[in-house]
């Protein structure tokens, strides 16, 4: 039996044993005294593929979040690729949000180009097509945009300087909007935590920052068809100090390509440990059970709180 199982086990059998109402009042004790550790959001990559079957519209996202109990989002720009400066769209997309009480806090930004392009005039225009969405993420309220680490240039030492300089040059202009700018572990050197790092320290601003995702410390694929990868602990670990969120997969990879199922309340002392206390971004949405394997993710983040809550407070 996992730990995570057992020591739920346990906690259901003693719920039981003491009765409905000792449980009641421990809960009161745990959430009406003292704030939450952490808050849970969704991330709109969730949904993709019913969001891509037009099943679900991203206009409807906040409201669905809130039906699933869940207070804050985190949109793709993907799903309104079109509408970063549709003035009567983003206010919409803001109204629904707001009438469900629902926090918006970031933007993930895809296919706007290399920010660590070796020539400087295609960098240049990458950071120009990522303004607009530093401009949507103001008007909805987001503190964030979080933007891909990416560049053609395969040396280490090379490549972190290139995306520094694409990400300074965005952050400069994303300081006008007291919006931050923050990249994600999200393949090639990206997930590679010390690579990253790196970049923060050459791009030398403070609107620069991360967000680490746990189940995204997937490399690359060798030549011999070998997964190179980095341990998600250490590697959320030093992340940390410069992150603006926390997406949250349901697995976790070690330094020798193997992945295997996260380990809640491990990766959460990691993250409680480096001093966080914002929100937790679930990203995590099985085909054909996107919402029900959501819930399964934020049930285990609750559950991991209530047993850290009187520890880290």
């Amino acid at each position: 039996m996992s730990e995570l199982n057992r020591r739920t086990f346990v906690k259901n059998t003693s719920v039981i044993a003491a009765g409905l109402g000792l449980a009641f009042k421990n809960r009161i004790s745990a959430h009406g005294t003292k704030a939450p550790l952490f808050e849970i959001s969704l991330a709109e990559w969730s949904l993709n593929r019913s969001i891509f079957a037009k099943k679900i519209d991203n206009l409807d996202f906040p409201v669905l979040t809130r039906k699933h109990g869940i207070g804050a989002v985190e949109y793709v720009n993907q799903f309104f690729m079109d509408k970063a400066k549709d003035q009567t769209y983003l206010k919409e997309l803001k109204n629904r949000a707001d009438s469900e009480g629902v926090k918006s806090l970031l933007i993930m930004c895809d296919n706007e180009g290399p920010l660590g392009a070796p020539e400087e005039n295609v960098r240049m225009q990458t950071v120009e097509n990522h303004k607009k969405w530093v401009e949507a993420a103001k008007f909805l309220g987001c503190h964030s945009i979080r933007v891909n680490g990416y560049s053609a240039e395969e040396n280490y030492y090379e490549s972190q300087k290139l995306v520094a300089d694409g990400l300074h040059h965005l952050c400069e202009f994303a300081d006008e909007f007291d919006i931050h700018v923050i990249i994600e572990n999200h393949g090639g050197h990206s997930s590679h935590a010390p690579w990253l790092m790196g970049v923060m320290r050459f791009a030398n601003h403070s609107k620069a920052g991360t967000l680490p995702d746990f189940g995204n410390f997937r490399i690359r694929t060798n030549s011999e068809g070998e997964t190179i990868s980095y341990d998600s602990y250490r590697g959320t670990a030093e992340m940390m100090p410069l992150a603006q969120g926390v997406s949250v997969k349901n697995s976790a990879w070690d330094d020798y390509g193997q992945q295997s199922d996260l380990d809640y309340e491990k990766i959460m002392r990691v993250v409680l440990d480096a001093g966080y206390r914002g929100y937790c971004g679930i990203e995590h949405g099985e085909e054909g059970r996107e919402w029900e394997s959501i819930m399964e993710v934020k049930e285990k983040l609750l559950i991991c709180r209530n047993w850290l809550q009187n520890e880290y407070h």
